[in-house]
Formats: structure tokens, sequence, C-alpha cells
């Protein structure tokens, strides 16, 4: 039975690696005749809109989506400070826009803080749409109490929980600070469960895994497999850390003379092409590329690891050399060597010759390719984009 329409809010940040894989569920939630809002900045505005949410717009003071890695800082406290600033100015604008029109259901992505606030306040369920792994049993003792030790002793750190505890209790929330952002009461993970560590300890009563939710991304571009190409390789360090003009230099040398291959290489908005040298032919160098769309016709794909970028070359049965830049691409990489499928390679050991090595022992054992069936079959399984909306459906409050 087909549940009444309801007001979903869905709630974001400004990055392709967050608002990107929520998309495909919005898309069919709104054909399922649902009315959904999508508080973002405006840089994605227009992006929400093309799948039928109504864009509330709000001004955020997070690095943008094409901002320097270097804006981000180094540390642990100069990476999370931003989101808790960029929370707490931006909950009163959010406030604003709703006002009048509350909601039947909150979705949010993980970084968005003042989502579960206001859904506190309305006494609306909320539900986590997480682009990247969560929280095992046990997660905090092995790996967060750790990586918080040190900052959790200087005046900085103690001076961040304290200012996140006081805005919590403003706003009539107790729960501690790490809860709130990582332990949310119900949440469905758009990364397959083949990416996520330790998935034998997550809680099946707080997280869904669903997978992949892809859907058609025509509306990005399509991209032609070169006629006498037998192979292409797509080298991506997604969206965010892409300035290393000296390791795309290492994948020019190389795959642009290995004979039979095609070089696809995407290199961001921070590099200019002639810090690449004179290129042979076989090699071809975006700013920007419709990812999906080539690694249909990739053979190998060379990738910082993130949680999109990963699924997607499992989905598209990819062998991947993992190259990672930041945060989670780290343990995304370990899994991916370890399901048989990938290479991990730190950046500074992607040599010219590492890499070349590595391509042709993925592309040439048929045992990858066997193991990257096994998983893209299983992906299929978890139900992606339809399951991800009936399982959103089931939490809407009944007698609306």
């Amino acid at each position: 039975m087909t549940p009444p329409a309801a007001h979903i809010a869905m709630f974001s940040i400004a990055a392709h690696g967050h608002v990107n894989p929520s998309l495909e569920v919005i898309r069919e939630l709104v054909a399922r005749g649902h009315r959904v809002t999508y508080a973002i900045p405006p840089q994605f505005a227009e992006k929400v809109a093309a799948v039928g949410a109504e864009p509330k717009v709000w001004n955020s003071t997070l690095p943008g989506p094409d901002a320097d890695p270097e804006a981000w800082g180094t540390t642990l406290l100069d990476n999370v400070e931003p989101f808790l600033d960029d929370a707490v100015q931006a909950l009163p604008q959010l406030t604003a826009a709703y006002e009048g029109d509350t909601p039947d259901l909150v979705l949010h992505d993980i970084a968005a803080y003042p989502a579960r606030v206001l859904a506190h306040r309305w006494g609306v369920p909320a539900v986590s749409l997480s682009p990247a792994m969560v929280a095992w049993e046990g997660y905090e003792q092995e790996v967060a109490e750790p990586m918080w030790a040190e900052p959790r002793k200087t005046e900085r750190g103690r001076a961040y929980y304290a200012r996140f505890h006081a805005w919590l209790e403003e706003n009539g929330i107790t729960e501690h600070p790490d809860s709130f952002v990582g332990r949310p009461e119900r949440s469905l993970v758009l990364i397959p469960r083949a990416l996520q560590p330790n998935a034998d300890r997550v809680d099946d009563t707080a997280y869904t895994f669903v997978g992949a939710c892809q859907g058609d991304r025509s509306g990005e571009g399509e991209w032609q497999r070169p006629a006498g190409a037998e192979k292409v390789v797509l080298v991506s360090l997604g969206s965010s850390f892409t300035k290393q003009p000296a390791f795309y230099r290492e994948c020019v040398e190389a795959f642009g003379g290995l004979a039979g291959w095609h070089l696809v290489l995407q290199i961001g908005r921070h590099v200019d092409p002639a810090e690449l040298g004179e290129l042979p032919d076989g090699v071809e160098v975006h700013s920007w590329v419709p990812q999906l769309a080539v690694l249909k016709q990739a053979d190998l794909f060379v990738t910082h690891a993130g949680a999109g970028g990963s699924q997607e070359g499992l989905a598209t049965a990819t062998p991947m050399i993992a190259v990672p830049q930041a945060v989670d691409q780290f343990g995304n990489a370990d899994l991916l060597q370890g399901l048989g499928v990938a290479r991990h390679l730190p950046t500074q050991e992607a040599t010219a010759s590492r890499l070349r090595a590595a391509a042709l022992e993925l592309t040439g054992d048929p045992g990858v390719a066997r193991r990257l069936e096994r998983i893209r079959a299983e992906m299929a399984e978890e139900g992606g984009t339809r399951r991800a909306a009936d399982l959103i459906e089931a939490e809407l409050p009944a007698g609306r």
C-alpha cells in the first residue's frame, strides 16, 4: 500500500561526495509523489532541483566544493571545528527557511548537524543518509578514543567540546557531541556492505546498508572509448584532494607509453595541464569527466578510494589501484585490497613503474575479475535506490 504523500526535508553540505549519493534517493521519493525540500548552499541548488526537490538555500562558511584542499588545515581540530562553526551559524538560517513549513520527516547527511537539532525541535523522525562507513560496536574504543586522546588534552580541544555541548544544550539536546555526530538512531548507509569495516559488528537495528544508489547519470555527459584502445585506464582523485601534479606526471609516464592503453586523466581545478609536460598520444586530460560513464567502459580505475568512487568501481566491476589522499580513503583502500580487487599504493610510492606493474597484474588476473563480478551481484541484492525509498517511507509517522 502506497503511503500518503509527505513533506520530507533533506539537509546536506556543499560537497560532491555528500550530495551526490543522496540524489537518486531524492529523485525516487519525488517520483512516488512526496514533496521533498532540500536544504543546501547555493552551489548545489540547481543540482538538487534537477531531481525534483525544492531547494531551501542557505549560506555556508565551509570551504566550497572547489576550494583548495589546504583550506581544510592539517590537524583533527582543523578538520572538525569548521563543521561546528558552520552548524551554529546555519541553524538560524534554516529555522527561518522552514518557518511555517515543518516537514513530516528529516533526512540528513552525516555532516548536517542542524538537521538533527531541527528534527528534535519539530518532534519529527530523523534518518541519516551516510555516504561513507559507519561506526561499529567497539568503534569508539578502537578508533575514536585513540584519535582524540591528544586533542582532548589541549585547551583548544576542550574549548571545542565545551562549545559543542553548550550548543546542543541550548537546543534541548543532552546527548554527548560524539554520539550526536556518530550514532544516529536510524541510518541508511549508501555504500555496499563490502566497503564497511567490521560489518559483522554494525548494529543492524540502527543501520541498513542499501548499497549504491546511482541511477541515470546521462545528464552528466557521455564518454566514448576510442577506436583501437585495447585497455582504458581512468585516473581520478575525486573532487577535493586533486592538487597532485607530480602524481599525474607519474600516471602519464606509467600509461602513456604502454602499448594499446588509453589514459583518461582527471586533474581537477587546481592543476594546470601545462604542469604535466608534453603528452603522448593516447592520453586525454580533463578538469572533470563523467566518471561513471567512463568506468562502464574502463579496464582499470586509479582512484583516491573515496566512498563514491570505490563503490562505482565495484558496481562496474573495474579493478582498482587505490591511492588515498585523506580521511576514510585509507581504510577504503585497505578494504578494497583485502577484497582482492585492488592494490593500495600510498601517494609517495605511486611511481610510474609501480603503477604499471599493479595495472598489468590486476588486469591480467582472472581471479580479480571473478571477485568483482561476485561483489557486483551482492551489491545488486542490497536494493539500492528503491529499497532506500521504501525504508524512508517506513519511518514516516503514522496518522500524519
